[in-house]
């Protein structure tokens, strides 16, 4: 069995499924570590524009809506994600109209599933995102989503501040959405160190005491806010920081 090894991105995954679409058993993903069994053969894929090309219109003649979906299921940071992208393709061009409400293919309930979890965080995100004003005056919001969003939370921040300056930071990932007051762009992002302005400073002292206040011992709200916002986002809440 064939197993195609893409760099993480669109125009690699289109490249190899236009390579792999002819096979009888083969597996796309972007797992370098991904467990090989004896007589597998591994194929890298790089990037063929004109191939690309190809396999996007077929799918448009398909369901104009289709590669939308597909580049959102390819930000999942599921191992599987090239693979259940692959699998809906394929069913997709078999039968040659949209079936993203066909719930009777078990493509389609794993591709939907991938896309809802990616569009469910790009959702949460636009009302748990914190940001701190630096002493420069620009915002900075830290956090580490499970899915590649932060190009997908850009416009709907930048509409919502507007004339603000501000920069969205995946800690893990390394990357970040930055916005001047004008216009957005994404840059590599490191590590950064951001020095707080004293409004920041303030503010996030009384938001704690608030905290404080509200969370009554005998009465503790942690199951509620488990529900309303996962664990792994706690970190980036300064209502959940020691001080």
């Amino acid at each position: 069995m064939k197993i195609f090894i893409t760099d993480g991105g669109s125009y690699s995954f289109f490249t190899a499924v236009f390579d792999a679409y002819s096979e009888r058993e083969c597996v796309i993903t972007s797992d370098e570590n991904v467990q090989m069994s004896f007589g597998n053969e591994i194929v890298n894929v790089g990037t063929d524009f004109e191939k690309c090309a190809r396999v996007q219109k077929k799918i448009a003649a398909c369901d104009p809506s289709a590669v939308d979906d597909i580049l959102i299921v390819l930000r999942s940071r599921d191992n599987l994600k090239e693979q259940a992208a692959f699998e809906y393709i394929k069913r997709l061009i078999e039968k040659k109209s949209p079936i993203s409400r066909a719930f009777n293919l078990p493509e389609v309930i794993i591709f939907d599933e991938l896309k809802h979890k990616v569009t469910g965080e790009v959702h949460k995100m636009t009302g748990f995102l914190r940001f701190m004003e630096s002493d420069s005056g620009a915002f900075y919001a830290p956090y580490s989503p499970d899915n590649d969003i932060t190009d997908l939370l850009m416009p709907h921040f930048a509409a919502r501040f507007r004339e603000e300056r501000f920069v969205i930071h995946d800690i893990g990932r390394k990357i970040a959405g930055i916005y001047d007051g004008h216009e957005w762009i994404m840059s590599y992002a490191g590590e950064a160190e951001v020095y707080l302005s004293e409004y920041e400073t303030v503010f996030r002292t009384l938001w704690k005491k608030y905290y404080r206040a509200v969370n009554i011992k005998e009465r503790p709200h942690e199951k509620q806010m488990k529900g309303y916002m996962p664990v792994r986002y706690w970190k980036f809440l300064p209502e959940k920081k020691d001080g």
